[in-house]
């Protein structure tokens, strides 16, 4: 039953992924529409226009980041995710009753405020549970992300417009009401000197009393968490140290000046989440009934996105088992070679046209599967895990922040990119991007896996002693 309690409440927390997953690759279903003669719209879309539809989503996302990482720490993860959530019904009444581009793009930025919730989810989930299960439970995020891409494509194939809209908005509606049954972080509760609810919560969640000594131990090593100290080495080291108790409280961003583990950690975060842009995948998602279109002519692209998001929920559900099982450091690694390989062999069967169509087909689901097993995983996972309590919300903030910004930019210049150089090159450069990932990831990565976040950062402020 202790497992379950997490399990249920991980779909639960995870379910606002999938109804952001939904909107996020809805342009896919409705780009082609929004720019015909044939609209449901009050006129045409023009090409900038569409650029935006695309991409827009993601610089609210760079706005609503920072604001969610106050949030997290004001409100609580439970409270956060509620808020965000009603955003996302706002953007689909928006949608539903409005007909004009302006109002449409407009949702669209809405919409993309939600888009923190790749960071609060994660974190909220490590939060609640237990180490043996972490990686697993936190990468449910991805997977119910994916899961809101094949209910986006199968809807924007099959469901009239109008009939998808009211769906989407009953879902989110339904995501809301589902917040409601959670409990809040035992993390979060025990900042707030609320240690009597902590230990409830905790005792829930593994399934005993609150009298238990495990649930005596959890609050040891969250106090211990809470109130780190450091000194000119590792603040993992000298918060254990007696003489430092009645040490005054660093602010957040000295705590980040003066832990070099911290800021190692940092570092390898940003770079993981500019790796899952740019090996490309997210581009094929956003555009993918388009990039079907011109990639596997003779196929039809709704299908072909179908199946690409029901094989990315596979990959998902192989990624959670995989992140416990091989680790973080050796699935990121292999996977991205993997990636670098299909990227390869899709810019020259694109470019270059040795292979029959349903083979560039074949190779992006190939493509889709290595990326999410690697890149589309490992980040969201690393980043809930290696940063202590006090700073998990800015740092975290941060690398999410920055992943959005590399998303715009890449979303934006896709199409141009495309016109300029043609789609078999554009795959040529994240070809690149995979094996660049590995290599970095090879010399700067530690494994993770199973480990207490203080033990965490030890493991990255060793690293960062042996290169001096």
């Amino acid at each position: 039953m202790t497992i379950l309690y997490q399990a249920i409440s991980t779909a639960i927390v995870s379910y606002v992924c999938l109804t952001l997953g939904i909107m996020y690759t809805w342009p896919s279903s409705t780009l082609l529409l929004f720019s015909s003669e044939n609209t449901t719209l009050n006129r045409p879309m023009t090409e900038t226009e569409v650029s935006l539809f695309g991409s827009l989503s993601f610089i609210s996302a760079m706005i609503s980041t920072p604001c969610s990482g106050y949030l997290l720490d004001k409100l609580g993860r439970k409270y956060s995710c509620m808020l965000f959530s009603l955003l996302q019904v706002l953007s689909w009444v928006i949608v539903t009753v409005c007909y004009k581009v302006e109002a449409i793009i407009a949702a669209v930025v809405l919409s993309g405020l939600t888009g923190c919730m790749l960071l609060v989810v994660p974190i909220y989930i490590s939060e609640f549970c237990q180490e043996s299960i972490r990686g697993t439970m936190t990468s449910a995020a991805m997977v119910f992300y994916g899961i809101g891409m094949l209910v986006s494509y199968l809807m924007g194939g099959y469901l009239a417009y109008d009939t998808m809209n009211y769906s989407c908005l009953s879902m989110t509606v339904l995501g809301v009401v589902l917040l409601m049954l959670m409990k809040e972080s035992p993390i979060h509760l025990m900042s707030k000197g609320l240690e009597k609810e902590a230990a409830r919560v905790i005792a829930y969640y593994r399934g005993v009393k609150i009298t238990s000594k495990i649930v005596e131990e959890e609050m040891q090593m969250l106090r211990r968490a809470l109130n780190p100290e450091m000194d000119d080495l590792t603040p993992e080291v000298e918060k254990l140290q007696p003489s430092l108790e009645n040490k005054p409280k660093m602010s957040v961003w000295k705590f980040i000046k003066k832990s070099r583990s911290t800021r190692q950690a940092l570092m390898v975060s940003i770079v993981l989440y500019t790796s899952a842009v740019f090996q490309g995948l997210m581009v094929v998602q956003v555009y993918a009934e388009p990039l079907f279109a011109e990639a596997v002519p003779t196929m039809s692209p709704v299908i072909c996105s179908v199946v690409s998001a029901a094989v990315t929920i596979v990959s998902g559900f192989i990624a959670a088992f995989l992140v416990e099982w091989a680790g973080r450091r050796s699935l990121m690694i292999y996977a991205s070679i993997a990636s670098g390989v299909c990227c390869l062999i899709l810019g020259t069967q694109i470019h270059l046209h040795w292979g029959p169509h349903w083979m560039t087909a074949l190779f992006i689901y190939l493509f889709v599967i290595t990326y999410t097993c690697g890149a589309g995983t490992v980040p969201y996972v690393l980043v809930a895990e290696v940063f202590l309590p006090e700073i998990k919300s800015l740092a975290s903030m941060i690398a999410v922040e920055w992943n959005f910004i590399c998303s715009f930019v890449v979303l934006f210049i896709f199409n141009p990119l495309v016109t300029a150089i043609g789609l078999g090159p554009v795959f040529y450069i994240f070809m690149v991007a995979c094996f660049l990932s590995a290599i970095f990831c090879f010399f700067f990565l530690p494994e993770t896996k199973g480990l207490t976040v203080d033990v965490i950062q030890n493991l990255f402020a060793k690293k960062r002693t042996q290169e001096h």
